[in-house]
Formats: structure tokens, C-alpha cells, sequence
């Protein structure tokens, strides 16, 4: 069996790792364009802001480690056309400049996602960076050093987080997004309300609602920003609203959402036989509503790419699909969510109800004890959860995960009530805050 791999961050190095240990005899091939593999993106911020020192511990894996497993690992090698229908590929070795022609039994597609480039006028100034993967926290690092005034465009997660990291290292920062607050995707304004509070504290700039119209530059160099509400001096820009993915090797052969993502069935099947996808190339089950979405996470990534390898010959192990369940920390806030904030539910047109808990995480007999506030959304009728909220100073994340589970499982909110849960005054109360917001539900 001739197993080829295009791209190799979470989720192909995830299939390929399993794949060769799977089947031992089968000739797998990889081509990737970077020389690099594996690399944390989620640790961009991290590394900028100096709490990773070495950038080697963002890779989990090398090229040297697949071909100690027998894997051909062609690094800076790109990928031109793939025809599904002859099962073949066209190749470019990016250090010789020369062409050639692969072929495969099963193909794997892990392609992942580039950084939106939205064609706003002076782009192409220097100093305007993309953050995804390592050569970008490089450059961004390298820039920042003499940059005084950074200007972060786009709220997500990777926005929100450079953000923090460029103030710590004392830069005058300015955050823009076209909507009203941050994060909005993933929680609801009286969550990001104590985000955006504790930003201006930190003396961030908040430009919340307004649209980058320009970039002006000085010799070359971008030094202003122009939004639909102002201008914003920048030595250094990064953009960060989004990602779409890499799939257009695979336009008018595969089946795709409207945005390119690839869609793929219970067991990382696409719609041609012996071709696979996974990760951020891939539409997912959404499991708050049962239908496709496009949701590039590398937990997802490294989930799917293990399957590939094991339904690569056979349908064996479903995809359970996923909640959207992600964590941030901004400053001394320790926030989470999982599935449908009230929000988005409301946009969808469900009807809803929410019952929302605060409480101190642990007794008050304890020496300390922080506040901590649960949100859960569930249907009115059917009283299935959707989805929930936390935020504390004391790290209570790990409870998401366990509404993570909740929502997976199709549970009501009466049932979150009664759960079993260990009760230790070192970590909680008698009653856990996730049984209270079942009991409290209206």
C-alpha cells in the first residue's frame, strides 16, 4: 500500500505516526512545503511574549523522527496538482527548482489553513506580519524588537493573546476588530466585558466595532492605520481575522462547504475512494447542531488525523465530532467554553434558556477562595445543553471539558444537577458549581 501525505503539522503528523505504526509495510510519502513540522501554533503568543524561551519545545515531532519509522519525508517539497483520477501527483522539490510525478494508493489530505488577507490598500508596507506558524513568530519577533506601537487586528484567540504578550514587553498596543467586542464567537458580553476590562487596565487600546480601511506608510514601512473610527499610529501590524482553508489542489474533485472546506464523513472519508482529509483543510460535525462547520482547532487536528490511520484500510473507530471547546487565559482570567454561546443560539433562532452561577469555587472556611461564574444554554424545550461559560481567577477550566462531554452525550440541564462529583474543600463545594447550575435552571 502507498500511502501519500500533503502537509504535515497537526494532523498529518498525527496520521503518519499512527499509519506507520498501523502498517508497518506500507510506503508512506509525505511532502511538505515548510521545513518544519508539528509546530504549536497555539504557542505563538507564548513565544513571542518571552514565557517560551526555546521554540524547540513547540515541536512535538521531526522530520528525522518520521524517517527513523521508515516514513520518505520530503521536506520543502510542494505540492503543484493532484488528479484524483489517475491517483497522481505533481511535485516541486523548493531547493532544486525540479518537477516531478508521485503516485498513491491512499491519499491523505492535511493541508490546514492559511491566515485571511483581507486586499486593503498599503498591504504590502513592511512591518504588516500574518501570525501562523514558525517563520512568522520569528519575523514577529525579530520586528517587535524595535517597535513601539503594535497594532493587532482581529479579537480571536491568537489576536487576544498577542495582544497581552506585546504589552507585557512594554509596546503601546492597539487591538481592532469589526465586531463590538472580543471574542465574540466564543462568549457572551458579560464574559468578554471583564476581558476588555482588564485590557484597559493594562492601558490596551480597544477599537472595537470599526473596519480597517488603509495602511500608510513612511519609507517603506507601515506607520499608521486608518479604520472606519480612526487612526492608529504602527511601527509593527499584525493580522490575525481569521483563517480559510488550504484546499484549492482539490477544487471541482472533492466535495466542499462554500469557504473550500473539505467534507468528510464519520471516518475522515472524502467524497472519492482512498482520499482522506483531516484537521483545519476540514469541515466538522458540530455536535450543538448536528450540522458541518468549519472550525480550525489543533485539538481537533490531531484527533482526526489519528483516525485517518485507523479507518486508512477499513472503517473501524467513528468520529465522535466536536463542541468547539477551547481556553484562554487574559491576564488573571482563566476562561473556557464549550458549544453555543446565548448569543449564537439566538442568532440560529433557538429557543433557549440560560441560568448562569456565581459562587466562590470552594468553602469560606478555606484560607482563600476566588468567584467563579458558570453561564449554561440549554433548549426550552427538550432541556438539552448547548453549551457553557466560566470564568475565575482559580483555574476551573477543566470543567468545560466535562460540559465538553455533557453536550456530547445530549444530557439535560436537570440531569447536570445530580451528577456525581467528588466534594474536597481543597478544590470545591458539597455542591459542585456545574450541579448547581442544574439545580438552580428554571
Amino acid at each position: 500500500m502507498k500511502i501519500a501525505v500533503i502537509g504535515c503539522t497537526h494532523a498529518g503528523t498525527a496520521a503518519i505516526l499512527n499509519a506507520a505504526e498501523l502498517y508497518p509495510e506500507a510506503e508512506i510519502t509525505v511532502y511538505e512545503r515548510n521545513d518544519n513540522i508539528s509546530f504549536l501554533s497555539c504557542g505563538i503568543a507564548l513565544y513571542v511574549g518571552g514565557v517560551v524561551k526555546d521554540p524547540e519545545g513547540l515541536f512535538y515531532c521531526s522530520p528525522e523522527k518520521l524517517a527513523e519509522l521508515g516514513v520518505k519525508t520530503k521536506m520543502k517539497h510542494d505540492v503543484l496538482d493532484v488528479n484524483i483520477d489517475q491517483k497522481e501527483l505533481t511535485v516541486k522539490d523548493l531547493e532544486t527548482e525540479k518537477e516531478f510525478k508521485d503516485n498513491f494508493d491512499k491519499l491523505i489530505i492535511t493541508t490546514g489553513s492559511w491566515p485571511i488577507e483581507p486586499n486593503i490598500e498599503g498591504k504590502d508596507l513592511n512591518n504588516i506580519l500574518l501570525s501562523k506558524n514558525f517563520y512568522h513568530s520569528n519575523t514577529i519577533i525579530e520586528r517587535a524588537k524595535d517597535a513601539k506601537n503594535v497594532v493587532v487586528v482581529g479579537a480571536g484567540y491568537i489576536g487576544v493573546e498577542l495582544v497581552e504578550a506585546f504589552e507585557q514587553n512594554g509596546k503601546n498596543v492597539t487591538l481592532i476588530d469589526a465586531q463590538d467586542r472580543i471574542l465574540s464567537k466564543y462568549l457572551d458580553k458579560e464574559y468578554t466585558d471583564k476581558a476588555e476590562e482588564a485590557f484597559k487596565k493594562h492601558n490596551v487600546k480597544l477599537a472595537l466595532g470599526e473596519t480597517v480601511n488603509k495602511f500608510e506608510g513612511k519609507d517603506g514601512n507601515v506607520s499608521k492605520v486608518i479604520t472606519t473610527g480612526g487612526e492608529y499610529d504602527a511601527d509593527l501590524v499584525i493580522m490575525c481575522i481569521g483563517f480559510m482553508p488550504n484546499t484549492h489542489l482539490f477544487k471541482g474533485q472533492l466535495d466542499m462547504l462554500d469557504n473550500g472546506a473539505i467534507i468528510i464523513d464519520d471516518y475522515m472519508r472524502t467524497s472519492r475512494e482512498d482520499v482522506f482529509a483531516a484537521g483545519d483543510a476540514c469541515a466538522v460535525i458540530y455536535n450543538p447542531t448536528d450540522e458541518r462547520r468549519y472550525i480550525p482547532l489543533a485539538t481537533n487536528a490531531v484527533r482526526m488525523g489519528t483516525l485517518v490511520a485507523r479507518n486508512l484500510v477499513k472503517p473501524t473507530t467513528k468520529y465522535m465530532g466536536t463542541q468547539g471547546t477551547s481556553g484562554i487565559k487574559i491576564y488573571e482570567h482563566n476562561i473556557a467554553s464549550t458549544g453555543l454561546t446565548e448569543e449564537s443560539a439566538k442568532d440560529m433562532g433557538l429557543d433557549i434558556e440560560t441560568v448562569t452561577i456565581t459562587d466562590n469555587y470552594r468553602p469560606e472556611f478555606m484560607p482563600t477562595y476566588d468567584e467563579a461564574t458558570l453561564k449554561v444554554v440549554y433548549k426550552k424545550d427538550s432541556r438539552v445543553i448547548l453549551g457553557a461559560q466560566i470564568i475565575s481567577n482559580a483555574d476551573l477550566t477543566q470543567s468545560i471539558n466535562t460540559m465538553s462531554v455533557v453536550i456530547q452525550n445530549k444530557m439535560t440541564i436537570d440531569q447536570l444537577g445530580f451528577i456525581d462529583f467528588f466534594f474536597q474543600p481543597h478544590f470545591n463545594k458539597p455542591w459542585n458549581i456545574l450541579n448547581q447550575a442544574g439545580l438552580n435552571a428554571k
